[in-house]
């Protein structure tokens, strides 16, 4: 048996029958974002530049006045930042139970790279310069492409890179002689 107190559920109900308006709109302008950042692609999400996080900023002061309104008060800003809470937590929920809601909304890896090939389709269709490819094999420790394995770009938006580099440091010889090494130091 729930026991609460008839005041305070009184005061709860009437604070949110009171801000149902920042409740509804914080909610719809989380899912206007989430769906607007999933147009315009996932490359995005990972790779801030200067004009993105500009972009960023940008877009959550314009909606900061639809999600409040004219309610400038903390209550109201708690509010609202507890819907988009809420909502987060409901939309890693569905990510969790459902994958074809996470494929929906993050889409699913690309590949760009396949031994040492560049698949220039999956390229231009993600958006991604040859010199940004470039740019991140470099950063993983290798300048000549056919030596790259695999290149994906992910549901999050980062670019992974396995060379055969790296197969070497994983393959349990390459474990069994790192092993050896540090017994030796």
């Amino acid at each position: 048996m729930i026991v609460y107190n008839k005041n305070v559920y009184e005061t709860t109900m009437n604070i949110l029958s009171q801000n149902w308006p920042i409740i509804v709109s914080s909610f719809v302008v989380y899912v206007f974002i989430i769906i607007g950042l999933r147009l315009f692609g996932k490359k995005e999400l990972a790779q801030l530049s200067v004009p993105d996080l500009v972009f960023v900023l940008l877009i959550s002061n314009a909606v900061q006045n639809a999600m409040v309104g004219s309610n400038t008060s903390l209550l109201g800003g708690l509010i609202a930042a507890s819907t988009l809470f809420i909502a987060n937590y409901i939309l890693k929920y569905f990510f969790y139970r459902f994958s074809n809601v996470q494929k929906l909304i993050q889409g699913e890896p690309v590949l760009l790279v396949y031994k040492g090939k560049v698949n220039e389709q999956n390229l231009r269709k993600s958006q991604i310069t040859i010199n940004e490819l470039m740019e991140t094999i470099r950063e993983h420790g290798t300048s000549d492409i056919k030596q790259v394995d695999l290149v994906m770009l992910e549901s999050d938006g980062n670019i992974s890179v396995s060379t055969d580099n790296f197969k070497k440091h994983t393959t349990v010889e390459g474990i069994r002689r790192k092993k050896k090494h540090r017994n030796f130091l």
